[in-house]
C-alpha cells in the first residue's frame, strides 16, 4: 500500500472494500445571468469559506479567457483574494495555461502567493489556451508555446530551485510550491509521470480518455524528489440537492452551458430550466456524452453514483465541480456531499 493510499477512508459498498479519496473543489467563478464578475468573486468567496468549513482539501480556480460566463481569467489575483478569506484550505490553479505566460512571471506570481499564504498554494499547469484560437493568439503572441510545453515546465520549475542563475524569481527562488500537470489527453499524463509530478485529469468535460490517461501516467511514472508514488486527482461534475428531481433540475444550468457550446452560442451562466423544449434528442445525446461523468440527484443518489465511478479506479483525490446557478444551493450541494462522505469514515 503506497503512502497516498493509507490516507484514504475505507468504506464498505456492496460487500467490496471501497477506497474513498479526499474531496476538493473546482470553481470557474461563473458569471450568472443578470450579474457581474464582481458578484462572481463574492460568490466564490462564500463558496470557499463553505468548502473550508466542510473539510474539503483544496480549492482550485481555472484560467479561461473571452468567455462571458467565466470570470477567473486573472487566476493568480483570484487565488490571492480567496486565500485571504480562508486560513487552512489549500488554494490553487486548475490551472494556469502555461503557454499563455512567461514562466518567470508565473514563478514570481506564485512565489508571491506562497510568501503571503505559506504552505497553502498549489500551481496546476495546463497546455491548452483556455479559450478559442483567436484569443490564444492575442494572449500568446507566439503559437509555438503549446508545442514547447515540456521546455516551459522545465524553465518554470528551474525558477523555484534554490540555485544561483543569471535570472532569478523574487519571490520564488527556493520555494517548494506543489506543481501539478493537468490534462484531458495522454500528453500531460505521460509528462507528469516522467517528471514524477502529481497529475489531474479533467473528466468533468473530457471523459473519453480518462482511464487511458491514468494508465499512461502510472506506466510512465518515475519517482522524484516530489513523489515516490503516483498521485492522481480527477475532476467530475456533481450536483447534490434535496431530491433526485431537484438535482436534475439544478444540473440543467450545466446542460445549457454545453448545449450553447454545441450551437456556438456562449453567454453568461443561465438559471435552471426544463430542458425538454431546449434541445433535440441528438443534441441531448452529444451533451450527455461530453458530460459523461456528471452526477446529480439527492445526497444518497450522488454518493452511490460516485462510488460506482470510483469502483475500478484508484484515485487520491476527487475534485468536484458543482455548477449550480443559485449560490445558496451551490454551497448546500458541497455541504451535502462532504457530510455523506464523513458518514462513511
Amino acid at each position: 500500500m503506497n503512502t497516498s493510499t493509507v490516507r484514504f477512508i475505507l468504506s464498505i459498498w456492496k460487500g467490496e472494500l471501497q477506497l474513498l479519496p479526499k474531496l476538493s473543489v473546482l470553481d470557474l467563478a461563473p458569471v450568472l445571468e443578470g450579474q457581474t464578475p464582481a458578484n462572481s468573486f463574492q460568490n466564490s468567496r462564500e463558496l470557499i469559506q463553505t468548502a473550508e468549513k466542510s473539510g474539503y482539501n483544496r480549492y482550485w480556480v481555472a484560467e479561461h479567457h473571452n468567455m462571458q460566463g467565466i470570470a477567473s481569467s486573472a487566476t493568480p489575483v483570484l487565488i490571492g483574494y480567496l486565500a485571504a478569506a480562508t486560513s487552512t484550505i489549500r488554494v490553487g490553479s486548475g490551472g494556469i495555461m502555461l503557454p499563455n505566460h512567461s514562466p518567470l512571471v508565473v514563478a514570481e506570481q506564485f512565489g508571491t502567493l506562497e510568501s503571503m499564504y505559506p504552505g497553502r498554494i498549489d500551481l496546476g499547469l495546463g497546455r491548452a489556451p483556455g479559450s478559442d484560437m483567436l484569443t490564444a493568439r492575442a494572449l500568446r503572441r507566439d503559437d509555438r508555446g503549446a508545442y514547447e510545453f515540456d521546455r516551459l515546465v522545465d524553465e518554470l520549475r528551474g525558477y523555484f530551485e534554490d540555485i544561483e542563475r543569471p535570472v532569478i524569481a523574487v519571490p520564488g527562488k527556493g520555494m517548494s510550491i506543489p506543481i501539478w500537470l493537468l490534462g484531458s489527453s495522454l500528453y500531460s499524463a505521460q509528462l507528469a509521470g516522467r517528471l514524477g509530478l502529481p497529475y489531474s485529469f479533467a473528466s468533468h468535460f473530457a471523459p473519453d480518455l480518462l482511464d487511458d490517461a491514468l494508465h499512461t501516467y502510472r506506466r510512465n511514472f518515475i519517482p522524484s524528489k516530489v513523489l515516490d508514488q503516483p498521485y492522481v486527482m480527477v475532476a467530475v461534475n456533481a450536483v447534490v440537492a434535496d431530491t433526485d428531481e431537484e438535482g436534475e433540475y439544478l444540473a440543467s444550468t450545466l446542460f445549457q452551458q454545453f448545449l450553447g457550446i454545441i450551437k456556438g452560442q456562449r453567454g453568461k451562466t443561465q438559471p435552471p430550466r426544463e430542458m425538454a423544449n431546449l434541445w433535440t434528442e441528438d443534441e441531448k445525446k452529444v451533451v450527455f456524452q461530453q458530460l459523461k461523468y456528471t452526477f446529480f440527484g439527492s445526497q444518497q443518489t450522488v454518493y452511490d453514483q460516485l462510488l460506482d465511478f470510483l469502483r475500478h479506479r484508484e484515485l487520491d483525490e476527487l475534485m468536484i465541480n458543482s455548477p449550480i446557478y443559485d449560490i445558496e444551493k451551490r454551497k448546500a450541494s458541497y455541504e451535502y456531499l462532504a457530510s455523506i462522505w464523513k458518514e462513511h469514515e
